[in-house]
């Protein structure tokens, strides 16, 4: 008995409808999961460039209380805060200033300008500062509220 073939012949190619928006689904669904924790990954980034560059920015500020005696005058056109005239204004400093992602800045000097508090102010608003100070603390602002807490006496709370 001779076998008998289909008279009618499928020929797919390509793709269905129904599969591609399965793929796009599938790749829509992998992205909403995976951009926040890249973002996320940016950030820590950013922060951990930042906190080198204030420490760099500290060493600066050691150099210049060599040279003075004191920690005055190392901001910009003589003054004891503000933009720095000894170190670079922007982090990364590494970079070209156009690529800034924080402003650094001498945030307070005291005692006479024996002790100091530097600041790296991030330019995404949502982000909190991070404060370097001469005695070696390590600050930084978490919830971007302005004020600092006991807790963010820290840089990886």
């Amino acid at each position: 008995m001779p076998i008998r073939k289909s008279s009618k012949i499928t020929n797919s190619r390509g793709f269905s409808l129904m599969e591609l928006m399965i793929a796009v689904a599938i790749v829509g669904i992998v992205s909403t999961l995976a951009y926040p924790s890249y973002q996320s990954y940016i950030a820590d980034s950013k922060r951990s460039v930042a906190q080198s560059d204030l420490l760099a920015f500290a060493a600066q500020l050691e150099r210049h209380k060599l040279a003075n005696f004191s920690y005055a005058g190392a901001a910009q056109e003589g003054g004891d805060t503000g933009t720095p005239a000894i170190f670079l204004s922007h982090s990364p400093a590494s970079e070209v200033a156009s690529n800034k992602a924080y402003n650094l800045t001498i945030d307070a000097l005291t005692g006479g300008g024996t002790a100091y508090r530097i600041k790296a102010q991030p330019l995404v608003t949502s982000q909190g500062a991070l404060f370097y100070y001469s005695d070696g603390r390590k600050a930084w602002d978490q919830n971007a509220d302005g004020a600092l807490s006991a807790a963010e006496f820290c840089w990886r709370c």
